[in-house]
């Protein structure tokens, strides 16, 4: 839309009267606000006459009084969905600019509320109409939606730009989730904390103490004694409801006021006055706890006064120290803290690390990234007022228990005694430097019990967080939590950089076992060619050795052979061919009557061993080298002359 037709509208709205706009931007705001529809925007702005209501189903429910919170919230306790309206006065004939009415649709789990009010409310209001409409505190509402992000209580709506319809939705962090059945709506209960302010009459001293629901005004009490020093049995109370009647009760079933219940305690002076003081009857709620003691009523008949009692049986209930002083060993030191933590506060109570402080380091930071985990120091001290309820009430609880034990590594020490105090100091100051020591030098005993979350960082070791022993279970959990959050955004950078190196040194192992098994592969070569060479070697002076050896023979028989006859000798002469495997002749003169050996010898002279060669004759085929070498040429029928031939024996 052109500024021209918005000019026109901003005078047509003037002079009819029906807005009061004089700020041309304002109602160009509202218009685009109204995708530029007229009669939606001019509607947005005129207030909604004598009560005009939405219902839930989007129609009007015609004119009648205007709802405020406290006639509508009946409705809203018995549906899941409900409306709350601001009153609206009828105004007079518009003369200048009149509040828009702006609608709220807010849903909170499985109902929603429709709130209408003016523009000139702030947000606070809002959270006081869903107070009453949702019955939860608007300390523990949150209230999300809004297009500019967060905005503060005192925030008036007109600063925002809202349009007319709005959707926003509630989150209560601090409250658990409802339970469908009367069991878990019973459980539920139990497990709410209530916050006891207790007054001490005497010192005019107040006390903030959380307890669960389960827990018993029994238990109270003897809370109350380890701050007060009053014993049980001496304590008188102002505050508790006419329905606490029995200290056994439950806080959840004694009618306190939730979340937060006031109370007051003071010492009874004697015996004889308690006794009168339970029989009056005031309209106030006087108790007095008869749990404890009532056989000790006529102590000044034994000639005990009620001094003596006390201090005899506080020397009785004295309890014994967390730790020894000056303990050499840091190991059993913990053993002993230990057994003394579980005598005072029973069995369920985080496991602690039994072994000194590096030990603990070792066990949580220097193992594989996967299987570190964050380092909890919990710093008791027995004269502090917070230490009984911090550590009955929170370090014992259940969910802290199991939390811890999955994700921490818990190592306690106790600064009660100044020596062990200066001991923890100085470790401190060697492991975590001097600002964190100072920081613990400078707490004061009343801001103890301590808990100190460590991640072990690389090369250092950082403290994430410092609880104090004022706080709630719900508060631990979430403290707890979110530094196990930020050491698991380190831890998966630490097993990424951890999986790298292991690859990197995988892939150097690989190739290191790879160049070792080619170096014992080319060694395996160079031996076995050595073993050749040499093998090849050997065999090679063995055929020479063989070969002269051979040769010596050779020449041997040459030498003893006896001469060759003549032709025209005078004794008879047999005359052999001998035909070699090679094709050669061998050819020779032989008396008649000389040896076949003589045969045999001149054929081995020529290299032919009759060992290694057999001769044979023609007709008839025969194997010569198996006759009598004894027998005559003449004998063996070699005579006059014969033919005979070399072959190699198999």
């Amino acid at each position: 839309m052109t500024e021209h037709n918005s000019n026109n509208i901003f005078i047509y709205w003037k002079n009819e009267a029906c807005t009061g706009i004089e700020n041309i931007d304002e109602a160009i705001t509202l218009l685009e606000q109204n995708n530029w529809d007229l009669v939606a925007a001019i509607n947005g702005v005129i207030p909604q006459e004598n009560g005009i209501l939405q219902s839930e189903y989007g129609g009007e429910t015609g004119q009648g009084p205007a709802y405020g919170p406290a006639s509508h919230s009946a409705a809203s306790a018995s549906a899941p969905s409900s409306s709350a309206f601001r009153p609206v006065v009828p105004s007079r004939q518009i003369v200048e600019r009149q509040p828009r009415m702006l609608d709220f649709r807010v849903e909170y789990r499985d109902r929603h509320v429709d709130v209408v009010l003016e523009d000139s409310c702030t947000v606070g209001e809002i959270k006081q109409i869903l107070e009453n409409e949702l019955q939860i505190p608007v300390s523990k509402m949150l209230l999300k939606g809004w297009k500019t992000g967060d905005v503060e209580d005192s925030t008036v709506l007109k600063t925002l730009h809202l349009p007319k319809n709005n959707s926003l939705y509630v989150l209560t962090p601090d409250l658990p989730p409802p339970s469908s059945s009367h069991a878990g709506a019973l459980q539920e209960s139990l497990n709410q904390n209530f916050m006891l302010i207790v007054t001490h009459r005497e010192v005019q001293r107040e006390y903030s103490l959380n307890f669960s629901g389960s827990s018993t005004i029994q238990e109270v009490k003897r809370n109350v004694y380890d701050l007060t020093s009053i014993p049980v049995r001496h304590q008188l109370w102002e505050g508790w409801p006419p329905s606490a009647t029995d200290d056994s009760m439950c806080l959840v079933a004694a009618g306190l006021t939730y979340p937060c219940h006031h109370l007051t305690v003071g010492r009874r002076s004697s015996p004889a006055q308690a006794r009168e003081e339970s029989e009056e009857q005031c309209t106030d709620v006087h108790m007095v706890s008869d749990s404890d003691g009532d056989d000790f009523e006529d102590a000044p008949e034994f000639g005990v006064d009620d001094g003596e009692m006390f201090s005899i049986a506080s020397s009785a209930l004295r309890k014994s120290p967390m730790m020894p002083e000056n303990a050499e060993n840091e190991g059993d030191a913990l053993l002993q803290f230990t057994a003394e933590f579980s005598s005072r506060y029973g069995d369920c109570h985080p496991v602690y690390f039994i072994g000194s402080l590096e030990a603990a380091f070792q066990e949580a930071f220097y193992g594989k990234a996967r299987d570190r985990k964050l380092l909890a120091i919990y710093l008791h001290h027995d004269e502090s007022v917070l230490t009984n309820v911090f550590c009955s009430q929170m370090l014992c609880a259940e969910s802290i228990v199991s939390y811890l034990s999955q994700n921490f590594i818990t190592w306690a020490w106790d600064m009660t005694k100044e020596a062990n105090r200066a001991r923890f100091l100085t470790m401190c100051t060697r492991h975590f430097g001097s600002v964190v020591a100072q920081t613990i030098r400078t707490q004061k005993t009343d801001q103890f019990p301590l808990f100190l979350i460590i991640m072990g960082k690389r090369s250092s070791n950082e403290v994430l967080n410092v609880i104090q022993g004022n706080t709630t279970v719900d508060e631990l959990m979430m403290r707890l939590m979110a530094a196990v959050e930020i050491f698991m955004a380190q831890q998966q950078e630490d097993i990424k950089d951890e999986d790298e190196r292991e690859a990197r040194e995988n892939m150097k192992r690989e190739q290191d076992e790879a160049y070792r098994l080619s170096l014992e592969a080319d060694r395996a070569k160079r031996e076995a060619h050595e073993r050749e060479v040499a093998e090849q070697s050997r065999l090679e002076q063995m055929r020479k050795e063989q070969e002269e050896e051979r040769e010596a023979i050779r020449l041997s028989l040459e030498q003893s052979l006896p001469p060759e006859p003549k032709e025209e000798s005078a004794e008879p002469v047999s005359k052999l061919r001998i035909r070699t495997p090679s094709g050669e002749f061998l050819e020779r003169r032989f008396l008649a009557s000389s040896q076949l050996r003589v045969v045999f010898d001149f054929v081995a002279s020529k290299g032919f061993p009759w060992d290694e060669f057999k001769l044979l004759s023609t007709f008839p085929r025969r194997d010569v080298t198996q006759l009598d070498p004894n027998k005559s040429l003449l004998e063996v029928k070699l005579f006059p002359q014969e033919t005979l031939f070399l072959e190699a024996k198999e």
